[in-house]
C-alpha cells in the first residue's frame, strides 16, 4: 500500500494497546474499540549476541533469492492467467465470464500477497509497489459511483471518472486521457498530490470486475454487472468501450510490471538487484530479510491493514474492499512472513521449496529464541485462519470490524496482538544474529 513515513523508535517497550481512533476517507473518527482482554508487552529485543558464519549466512540469502524469483515468477503467471480470463470476459460479457475473471483475479492474489514480505529492505521493492498494489483508492477517479461515495478530504481527482471523460480537470491542470493506454494509466497514479488518487494496479482491476461494495459493514462484495462491458443491446454503465479499454490496460500494466520484477530477481543475471544483493555482506541481506518481516508484520499488517479499519468500524479501509477477499489478504501476508524465517514456499504448482534459513542460524545461535518465534509466527498463522474461516461460513472482515460485534472485533484485536508479540520475537531473534537496532516500522502507530 502507500507507504507512511518509516518510523524511528524502536519495538524494545511496545506493549499491545488498541486506544486512540483511525480515520477512513472523510469519515469522521469512530468511537474508541474496545481494549484487549490482555495487554501483553512485547519481549525486549537483546543486545547483538554475536555474528554468524559467514558463508552459512550466505547461503541464506542465496536461499531467500530464490524464493523471491520464485514467488515473483508465481505472480507474474497467474496474472497472465488472470488477463487471459480477462479477455475471455471482454471477448463474451457474461455472469459466467464475469465469475471467471473474478476467480483468476483472487487467485492471483495469493503468490502477490506472500511477496509483501520483501519490502521494506528492499527499496527496489517499495519504488515500484504502489503501481502494482497501492489501496485504498478513490474509485470515483476511474469510473461512475454511487450517490453515497465519500472521498478522501481534499482529494480534486476523487471524481474525474477516467471511463466518462476524455479530458478531466485537476486544479487548473487539464489532463488528455483520450487514449487509455498503460502508460497513461500509470502517469495518472497520485494525480494533483493525492495518494488516494490510484488508477492501476490489483485493486483497480478489483474495482472494474467488482464494482463499489455499498453493504457497509453488512454481508456481500461488490455487484458490478457483466452488462457494463457489453457493447450495444443491453449494455449498462455507459462509455463501454472504455471500460473495456481501461480494464484490458490496467491488466497488461500489471502484467508488465510483475515481469520487471521478475528481471529483477533473475538468477545468473550480472547486474541485476539479486546479483548486488548477493554481493553484498551477509548481514546486509539478513537484515533486509528480518526487517522486512518485522515491518509487514507491525505497522503494515498489525496498523495500517486491521488496527486502522478495526478502529474506524470502517470497511474503506480494508484490504480488498471491493471483493471482500481482506481475510486472504491478511492470511496470505502473514504467510510470507513466516515463508522468509523458515526459508520456505509452496509454489502455485503445488511444489515446496525449501532450504537455508534464517531459522536454522538463529537455531544455532540460541534455540529457545529459534523455538519462541517459530510458536509466535505459527500462533499468529492461526489466528488468520481464524478470520478466514469466519469467512468462509458468511461472516467477511467487513462485518467482524463492525461497531457493535464484540465477538468479531476481538477476532481481529487478537490477530493483531500476535502480530505485535511475533515483531517483539522477530527482534531478539535478530540480536542474536549480531543484528542490533532493528527498528521495524510501524507506520507512526501506537500498539
Amino acid at each position: 500500500m502507500i507507504r507512511m513515513p518509516l518510523a524511528t523508535a524502536s519495538l524494545l517497550a511496545i506493549a499491545i494497546s488498541l486506544a486512540g481512533c483511525g480515520e477512513g476517507k472523510d469519515k469522521a473518527a469512530a468511537p474508541q474499540a474496545p481494549t484487549p482482554a490482555a495487554s501483553t508487552a512485547a519481549p525486549a529485543a537483546p543486545a547483538a549476541t554475536g555474528k554468524v558464519d559467514e558463508a552459512a549466512a550466505k547461503a541464506v540469502v542465496a536461499h531467500y533469492a530464490d524464493i523471491v524469483f520464485a514467488v515473483y515468477s508465481d505472480a507474474e503467471s497467474t496474472a497472465k492467467t488472470l488477463q487471459t480470463s480477462i479477455d475471455a470476459f471482454l471477448a463474451k460479457p457474461n455472469a459466467d465470464t464475469l465469475k471467471a475473471a473474478k476467480a483468476a483475479w483472487v487467485a492471483a492474489r495469493v503468490p502477490y500477497l506472500q511477496s509483501e514480505v520483501f519490502r521494506f529492505g528492499n527499496t527496489i521493492i517499495d519504488d515500484w509497489e504502489g503501481q502494482v498494489n497501492a489501496w485504498p483508492l478513490d474509485e470515483g477517479l476511474i469510473d461512475y459511483v454511487d450517490k453515497s461515495y465519500e472521498h478522501a478530504l481534499g482529494n480534486p481527482g476523487a471524481t474525474a471518472n477516467i471511463i466518462a471523460n476524455t479530458q478531466v480537470q485537476v486544479g487548473e491542470d487539464k489532463i488528455d486521457v483520450k487514449d487509455i493506454t498503460p502508460e497513461k494509466l500509470a502517469s495518472l497514479n497520485e494525480l494533483g498530490g493525492s495518494e488516494a488518487n490510484v488508477a492501476t494496479g490489483y485493486h483497480a482491476i478489483e474495482f472494474l470486475l467488482w464494482g463499489q461494495d455499498l453493504n457497509g459493514t453488512g454481508p456481500g462484495a461488490g455487484n458490478r454487472p457483466a452488462t457494463d462491458y457489453l457493447e450495444g443491446k443491453g449494455a449498462t454503465g455507459g462509455h463501454n468501450d472504455r471500460r473495456r479499454a481501461y480494464l484490458k490496460s490496467v491488466t497488461q500494466l500489471l502484467v508488465n510490471d510483475l515481469q520487471e520484477m521478475v528481471g529483477n530477481w533473475k538468477p545468473n543475471v550480472a547486474d541485476n538487484y539479486r546479483a548486488t544483493l548477493e554481493a553484498e555482506p551477509a548481514e546486509t541481506g539478513l537484515r533486509k530479510m528480518l526487517f522486512g518481516m518485522g515491518s509487514l508484520s507491525l505497522g503494515e499488517l498489525a496498523g495500517e491493514r486491521m488496527k486502522v479499519s478495526l478502529e474506524a468500524n470502517s470497511p474503506e479501509d480494508e484490504h480488498d474492499c471491493f471483493s471482500d477477499n481482506t481475510h486472504n489478504s491478511q492470511f496470505y501476508d502473514a504467510k510470507g512472513v513466516r515463508n522468509v524465517y523458515l526459508g520456505e514456499y509452496t509454489r502455485v504448482d503445488g511444489s515446496k521449496m525449501t532450504g537455508a534459513s534464517l531459522s536454522s542460524l538463529v537455531a544455532k545461535a540460541d534455540p529457545a529464541a529459534d523455538t519462541a518465534l517459530k510458536a509466535d509466527l505459527a500462533a499468529t498463522e492461526a489466528k488468520m485462519q481464524v478470520i478466514v474461516d469466519h469467512a468462509n461460513k458468511g461472516e467477511h472482515y467487513d462485518q467482524l470490524i463492525a461497531a457493535g460485534n464484540t465477538a468479531g472485533n476481538q477476532i481481529v484485536r487478537d490477530a493483531i496482538a500476535s502480530l505485535v508479540k511475533q515483531t517483539g520475537s522477530i527482534e531478539a531473534a535478530a540480536g542474536k544474529l549480531g543484528i542490533s537496532d532493528l527498528n521495524p516500522d510501524n507506520a507512526d502507530h501506537e500498539f
